[in-house]
């Protein structure tokens, strides 16, 4: 393998975090390239010296002038703002972008990294889960592979590889079923955001772990998987799986089932995609068979959990309603985060804002962009309602 020359947008999130640990433990394949962060300055910077980065980009052009100095005496560039990282991931000294931000603000620099020809280590979901159509047609206008690091896209990819083009008959996507599984609904119209931040299995960012919680993350995640591998959304099935041991199956023509199998480690995912199509070694805990126990699996309750319901209608109406129904649980999760509303307050917000939207059958990259917007309004008024 000839080494790679990476660029990690979002690089202080915890997928770039766990990005850069296996960067860490193979510095002979990987050089990094390109780092960019929102807010943590502080975190970018130590990044920055540590991986001997060319460049960085803080977001919050208020903490260039930190990054700057700090960096300065490194020789390592340092540019601010969201154009700086969609101008650089455009580079030549780029092989390919590990989509690593949060929420929307992805879409933009991973449609600049596609036009430019760059691979897509795509972490961020809900770029597709907003314009997929659109990226996905862009990938294969510029010949681009978009290669999931979400590990349950991850494990679908990998059981495909091999398959010699045989037709997929149905993708199961597992889920942990999150720290409520076993909760009834009126104990889960009550949590707090602490109770909702404790999940069972992984570890992950604040919004990615209350979305997991809520099950959106899987709804996300199911609309994701429509893209990523051109299913249709009723060949989609979720199930719950709370060991978090197989990360997803995918089942044949003829009734047979393939799965990936790891424990719950972020780090295989990300090194798959940023090795493809090599395995490389890794420091990571390995199953041990006998000790597993029980692999249990369930069918997901959406009365419970209602936000699963909401994405299978979403993709199910099409055009720009999944790109509705982000914008909406994005203000609706920042809203549970800060105190302000309560639990089941995010399906009711995001289910006011999808019945609202003026609806666009076949939308351009404009009308994503306006779509998220008016969106987003219209959460923030739906969110008045149910303030605490």
């Amino acid at each position: 393998m000839e080494k790679r020359r990476i660029a990690i947008l979002g690089s202080t999130g915890s997928i770039g975090r766990q990005a850069l640990d296996v960067i860490r433990q193979h510095r002979d394949l990987f050089e990094v390239e390109l780092l960019t962060a929102n807010n943590s300055s502080s975190l970018l910077i130590s990044q920055a010296i540590e991986f001997e980065a060319n460049a960085v980009v803080i977001c919050n052009e208020s903490k260039y002038r930190e990054v700057a100095d700090a960096l300065q005496p490194h020789m390592i560039k340092v540019f601010a703002g969201m154009k700086s990282v969609c101008d650089l991931v455009a580079g030549g000294n780029i092989d390919i972008v590990l989509t690593a931000m949060v929420g929307f603000s992805g879409l933009e620099s991973t449609i600049a990294a596609v036009r430019a020809g760059k691979a897509i280590a795509l972490a961020n979901k809900e770029t597709l889960v907003a314009a997929g159509g659109i990226v996905t047609g862009l990938a294969r206008e510029h010949n681009v592979p978009i290669l999931p690091v979400d590990s349950e896209h991850s494990a679908i990819f990998q059981c495909l590889q091999g398959s010699y083009g045989a037709k997929l008959a149905k993708i199961h996507l597992t889920a942990s079923g999150g720290p409520f599984r076993t909760w009834d609904k009126a104990a889960i119209a009550r949590v707090t955001p602490e109770d909702a931040l404790k999940h069972p299995n992984w570890n992950m960012g604040r919004k990615v772990t209350i979305d997991s919680a809520t099950m959106m993350n899987k709804g996300l995640e199911l609309i994701e998987a429509r893209w990523l591998f051109d299913i249709a959304p009723g060949q989609i099935e979720v199930v719950v799986h709370p060991q978090s041991v197989i990360h997803s199956m995918v089942e044949f023509e003829d009734g047979a089932v393939i799965a990936q199998l790891g424990h719950p480690d972020m780090r295989e995912p990300i090194q798959y995609a940023l090795s493809y199509p090599a395995r490389l070694s890794l420091d990571n805990r390995k199953l041990d068979f006998a000790g597993l126990g029980a692999l249990t699996f369930f069918a997901p309750d959406m009365e419970k959990f209602p936000a699963l319901a909401l994405a299978y209608e979403a993709i199910g109406r099409g055009g720009n309603i999944p790109c509705a129904m982000n914008a909406a649980n994005e203000v609706a999760v920042k809203a549970f985060l800060d105190g302000q509303i309560g639990f089941y307050d995010i399906c009711d917000i995001i289910n006011d804002t999808m019945a609202g939207v003026d609806f666009v059958k076949d939308p351009d990259l404009d009308s994503i962009f306006m779509t998220n917007a008016e969106a987003a309004a219209a959460a923030r008024e739906s969110l008045d309602k149910h303030l605490r």
